[in-house]
This record gives C-alpha cells, sequence and structure tokens, in this order.
C-alpha cells in the first residue's frame, strides 16, 4: 500500500522560508511516479502547487508560487520536497503531497491516486 507522510510544516513570518518534505513508502518503484503539492486553504478549494516529473527533469507551478516555490526530489531516498522562499501570509493552508504512477505530472487532482494527510503550514504577517 502507497503510503505518502508529509512533514516540515509549521509557523514562519512573511518573508521566511520553511522546507517541507513528503516521504514515500510501499512503492516498489517510486522512479514511475510523478509527484505533486497540492494545498487548501480554510474555506478554499485545493489548490495545484507544483510538481515534478519521474525523472526530475520537468517541473510545473500554480501561477501563485512560481518563482518563490520549488520542487524537487530525491528517487533514492523515496522523498519529495517542496522548498518556500519568500513566503507570505496567503500562503497558509494544509499542504498535501501526491503520487500519479506513470503520470506526466500536470496540475488536476484527479490525475492523482494517492494522497498524503498533509502538513500545516501557517505565514503571519
Amino acid at each position: 500500500q502507497v503510503q505518502l507522510v508529509e512533514s516540515g510544516g509549521g509557523l514562519v513570518q512573511a518573508g521566511g522560508s520553511l522546507r517541507l518534505s513528503c516521504a514515500a513508502s510501499g512503492i516498489t518503484y517510486f522512479s514511475g511516479y510523478a509527484m505533486a503539492w497540492f494545498r487548501q486553504a480554510p474555506g478554499k478549494e485545493r489548490e495545484f502547487v507544483g510538481s515534478i516529473t519521474w525523472s526530475g527533469s520537468v517541473t510545473l507551478y500554480g501561477g501563485s508560487v512560481k518563482g518563490r516555490f520549488t520542487v524537487s526530489r530525491d528517487n533514492a531516498k523515496t522523498m519529495v520536497y517542496l522548498e518556500m522562499n519568500s513566503m507570505k501570509p496567503e500562503d497558509t493552508a494544509i499542504y498535501y503531497c501526491a503520487a500519479d504512477y506513470l503520470g506526466r505530472g500536470g496540475p488536476q487532482e484527479n490525475e492523482y491516486a494517492y494522497w498524503g494527510q498533509g502538513t500545516q503550514v501557517t505565514v503571519s504577517s
């Protein structure tokens, strides 16, 4: 059974940085999965943050985080990361890691079969 566990969330001041991690387990061939980050703020729909293809050669970002956030992966460690810089109060949300076997790493929720439980990120002004 595929399991994704996010960590690294917390409270950060506006302008600060935070790095989220997603540990994948129960996966025989992690390199075959496109991975993504989504987030959901209170009262809002879940939003695409960024994704990375199986090889790590292609990344895609949502418009609100482009240039500030970076998705990376370490296939040997079956880990995915989200580096968040120049953070803003509107980045406050629960952040979710998602996986899609042989996927293209697109921005749609329904492309991803596996999801983590999420980690809370709060940015104070």
